[in-house]
């Protein structure tokens, strides 16, 4: 008998009476038991095709193939079959596929005249009451009460198994045996926790004494499991969920009963699906996140201006941004403050291929020195001290659009190498974490500081600003084109009055020339302070500015800190202030050496170092 003849036997293990296993794809007969090559009267059946054996109903057969096939077993009386001999056979057909393969069919054929000779030897032994035959009739009673119930334990889907008192195993059902891998008699009279329930998943034993199923054969308890391992013969664990109930026989405990589930495939589903929703939540967290900082944007005054102006500088400034903007090249604006660099990098990224996804604003200025590195490169839940969630940084956040970063010299000197990196590798780690997330996104600085001075006093890498300087773009001060200022005066008074809910007032001559005498250290910002003031306090139809009152220095609380940058442009702004109210006269009597109290060389030599001259004042 070779490999492939013993496999196909084993699907008649425990099989009861007549029994054949068939292949619904070739019609032949695979494996028969005794009993059914003695009905078929052909002890050669096996390899035969089983055709030849219906006599009358081959339809109903192929239908009844069809029922089994799609409901896993089933019976039928209508088909009659035919012996070698050329005996017909009134028979009843159980069937049922096997789960390993849905074209093998398992039949259990009754020969009903046999059912009936025994019915009929039954009434006989009732009839003459020998004692004998009374027996007989009992014992076939109870046998084939026994292969009814067989069927219907092997019919069942779930496993299903049986234990005595000393955790014996009693019986077995066939959805259990393929579940496990273990045929009958592997198990039956052996110890069945030590087969297949002997260890946990993580490797640890598991002993019988902690065993739910031991509690319901010793201490009479129902115990529901929802996720544990049994093992197959092969030593692979499967998922199961099962119910333990102790069985009695009158008022004694003899055993339990255990009905099994196969959750692997289910809880893996589970899994992906908790997955997922993580997933979906980091995503949803995101949204929100991008939502925040888009709304952030929006109220941002300057986010709804235009860039406003004729003059050649801002002609040039808009030909620099139609050059770049089809492009990915990083971006660095640099200009004093308020001239409206930010306004330049949200005209760069709306004219780009990027700009359906949002530009992520960040401004290390506005952050925490001990926050900054969270909101750049995000962080884990843990990370630090408050924590309590997963959260992605602005980096992260600007995957498919770009990162403006404004004031590029108030992220911190130590924290620049890690940004440097993160911008060539494309890829950020968030604190805590220990794996990289790709980023595709576009960068653009600004800065209103002097960036060679910032990187002599080891404030600014000298690599990050090479990365960052790929096209430059100035913003002119507004001193340095102020035949746009009528322009931008009637633009922003226009805005003011609207967000007011105000008539717009009439702009004079005498006031375009009065914006246009003074110098604007503030720059545009400044002056959409100085419009929309005007804007509320002109009640007469015409718009009324005061401009000294606009920059007269506030008293700053004693407690306000500034930095070294903040300084130095006051400085600036000092000297323009002082030399455009001796019109640039230096030394001699009221020049601004003698206002500021300074020698005329230390000034000269002060306003050559900060690259000052006529053009500023």
């Amino acid at each position: 008998m070779d490999s492939k003849t013993q496999t196909y036997d084993s699907h008649l293990a425990g099989a009861f009476g007549p029994t054949v296993l068939i292949s619904l794809a070739t019609d032949r007969v695979l494996a028969a038991t005794p009993e059914v090559c003695a009905l078929f009267d052909d002890p050669t059946l096996v390899g035969r095709f089983f055709a030849p054996y219906i006599d009358d109903g081959l339809a109903d057969f192929v239908v009844f193939i069809d029922e089994v096939q799609y409901r896993g077993t089933a019976w039928t009386r209508k088909i009659t079959l035919r012996s070698a001999a050329d005996r017909a056979i009134k028979c009843e057909l159980t069937g049922r596929v096997t789960t390993e393969n849905t074209q093998l069919l398992l039949l259990n054929i009754l020969d009903l005249a046999d059912l009936e000779r025994r019915a009929e030897e039954a009434a006989a032994a009732q009839m003459y009451g020998g004692g004998i035959l009374e027996w007989q009739r009992a014992q076939s009673f109870f046998s084939e009460l026994e292969r009814q119930n067989q069927l219907i334990l092997d019919a069942a889907g779930e496993g299903i198994y049986g234990v005595n008192s000393d955790g014996k195993t009693t019986f077995v059902n066939r959805a259990a045996q393929e579940m496990l891998g273990w045929t009958s008699q592997d198990l039956l009279g052996h110890d069945i926790h030590q087969k297949i329930h002997h260890h946990h998943l993580n490797g640890e034993v598991y002993p019988s004494q902690q065993c739910p199923i031991y509690q319901s054969f010793r201490f009479e308890q129902v115990n529901r499991i929802e996720d544990e391992v049994f093992w197959r013969k092969d030593g692979k664990p499967i998922r199961v969920e099962y119910v333990s109930t102790p069985i009695y026989e009158g008022q004694i405990l003899v055993g339990a009963v255990v009905i099994f589930r196969d959750i692997t495939e289910r809880w893996e589903n589970e899994t992906k699906l908790r997955s997922a929703m993580e997933e979906i939540a980091a995503l949803r967290d995101r949204l929100e996140q991008e939502n925040a900082y888009l709304q952030e944007a929006i109220n941002i005054e300057r986010a709804h201006h235009e860039i406003i102006g004729t003059s050649a500088a801002i002609r040039q400034t808009i030909s620099q941004i139609g050059l770049v903007s089809q492009t990915e090249a990083n971006v660095l604006i640099t200009g004093e403050s308020g001239t409206g660099k930010s306004l330049v990098a949200s005209a760069i990224h709306g004219d780009s291929s990027r700009k359906r996804r949002p530009m992520i604003h960040f401004k290390g200025g506005a952050v925490s020195s001990d926050r900054i590195e969270s909101e750049l490169f995000g962080h884990i839940r843990g990370a630090f001290a408050g924590a309590v969630r997963d959260s992605p940084g602005k980096i992260e956040l600007a995957h498919g659009g770009t990162l403006f970063i404004d004031e590029v010299c108030d992220i911190p000197f130590e924290l620049q190498g890690q940004l440097l990196e993160t911008l060539q590798q494309r890829s950020v780690m968030r604190m805590g974490d220990h794996r990289n997330r790709a980023v595709d996104l576009r960068v653009i600085a600004s800065s209103s500081r002097n960036l060679e001075r910032e990187i002599q006093a080891g404030r600014l890498r000298h690599d990050l600003l090479l990365f960052l300087n790929v096209f430059p773009i100035h913003c002119p001060p507004l001193r340095d084109r102020t035949e746009d200022i009528p322009l931008l005066a009637v633009h922003l008074l226009k805005l003011a009055c609207k967000r007011m809910g105000r008539r717009t007032p009439i702009v004079t001559e005498r006031i375009i020339a009065q914006l246009k005498d003074y110098g604007w250290p503030g720059n545009v910002r400044e002056l959409a302070n100085v419009i929309e003031r005007g804007a509320i306090v002109s009640q007469a139809g015409k718009l009324i500015v005061d401009i000294q009152s606009a920059v007269a220095p506030a008293v700053r609380n004693t407690s306000t800190l500034l930095s070294e940058a903040d300084i130095e442009q006051l400085r600036i702004a000092n000297l323009i202030a002082c030399m455009t109210e001796t019109g640039g006269r230096v030394s001699g009597s009221g020049g601004a050496a003698e206002l500021l109290g300074l020698r005329p060389t230390t000034l000269y030599s002060r306003l050559q170092k900060l690259g000052l001259s006529n053009r500023n004042w």
